[in-house]
């Protein structure tokens, strides 16, 4: 059959645009957080609940595509996961590490001892032997269920004070100084693949970091294995400064450990004058000054956001060999604990996804900066 030259050429015009729009859709199907710093660190982020549980699709399918790592924003703390002595509650850590593995993810878990969000039988411990057998039930009990399954535990999660010293936790106090050790070596017994980190927030500040430091130093001393700390990026858009964040990662990639950026996530709100760091129990009460942007956030302050995360960013490319995750403490800016904290109610906006899940300034300027490498 003879086929006329007209015909022949729109069959061949309309082939190509079908091609063109095969591949248009594979290109926007594979512009991620993950698949842009695959070659970096993991890109993860914290679920909650309403997440874990896969309540809406829509928000199923942007985790699944944009992060490749993920942490429990709140089902893996002690008060729910043992909220009973000898008695544990594993429907929600199962879905999430269930969540993880749908999704080919790495998964952390977090966090297996914490002075804060303690059930109320733990809070009341009091000597030594019975706190050490409490430790050992939970952080064996617990890690043993899900080994070879998680990647890595935060074993410790915000042990120190502000000037680096060992905070007065229940832990601490019925243990003694040397609980930390006695955590990090159950765990690896539990599990002697997963990776374990210690974790917690403004170690950008010198004092607190040399504590850390020492920290880390003792439990290597002591035999424990310490394989990362999690250097929890609770900033502003202006501390702490890129040195500061820089000499953090230099002095504990130093120990021979890997550095995490956890709980990543930028606020854009004032904070009382003697509110600092992530310390959940401190409130302060509520102001109009203090919630400056109650519907949206302003032009000039997103920009100012987007190079703040920009700058961060490119530190963190920058030390690549050091860092093992970069997670946000959330997907978007209405999940965010910082709506809460230290003033309940206010409208803060430091992820990349604004509250419908949009991708914001910030998130492409994290973007362009491996666009820029091509």
């Amino acid at each position: 059959m003879k086929i006329s030259k007209t015909l022949l050429l729109l069959v061949t015009a309309t082939l190509a645009l079908s091609s063109c729009s095969s591949a248009q859709k594979k290109t926007d199907s594979t512009v991620s957080l993950k698949n842009a710093y695959v070659k970096n660190f993991y890109i993860g982020t914290a679920l909650d609940t309403n997440q874990i549980l896969e309540t809406n699709p829509l928000t199923t399918s942007l985790i699944a595509k944009e992060f490749n790592s993920i942490t429990p924003e709140n089902c893996m703390k002690s008060m729910f996961l043992q909220p009973e002595k000898d008695k544990f509650d594993f429907k929600m850590a199962d879905k999430y590490v269930a969540f993880g593995e749908k999704h080919k993810m790495f998964i952390h878990g977090h966090t297996l001892i914490w002075h804060s969000q303690l059930p109320s039988w733990l809070s009341k411990v009091k000597d030594s032997v019975a706190m050490s057998e409490a430790m050992t039930k939970h952080i064996s009990t617990i890690v043993e269920k899900y080994k070879g399954r998680i990647g890595s535990w935060d074993v410790v999660n915000e042990a120190l004070n502000e000037d680096g010293t060992l905070r007065k936790s229940v832990f601490l106090n019925s243990y003694g100084k040397d609980f930390l050790t006695h955590a990090f070596k159950l765990a690896a017994k539990a599990d002697p693949k997963t990776d374990l980190y210690y974790n917690d927030y403004n170690l950008c500040n010198a004092k607190k970091r040399k504590g850390a430091v020492e920290l880390m130093k003792n439990l290597q001393k002591n035999g424990a294995k310490i394989d990362g700390v999690g250097e929890q990026g609770h900033w502003n858009l202006i501390t702490p400064t890129l040195d500061e964040i820089e000499q953090t990662i230099l002095d504990f990639s130093a120990l021979g450990v890997k550095v995490a950026i956890t709980e990543l996530d930028i606020t854009v709100l004032p904070n009382p004058w003697d509110v600092v760091g992530a310390d959940v129990s401190q409130r302060a009460e509520a102001s109009e000054k203090m919630n400056p942007y109650p519907k949206a956030l302003p032009e000039d302050i997103k920009i100012q956001l987007a190079a703040r995360y920009e700058a961060i960013f490119k530190l963190f490319i920058k030390h690549q060999d050091k860092i093992s995750r970069v997670t946000l403490w959330g997907v978007n800016d209405g999940q965010s604990w910082l709506n809460d904290w230290p003033i309940r109610g206010r409208s803060n906006y430091p992820l990349l996804f604004d509250r419908d899940f949009k991708p914001k300034e910030a998130y492409n300027s994290v973007m362009k900066l491996k666009e820029e490498k091509k």
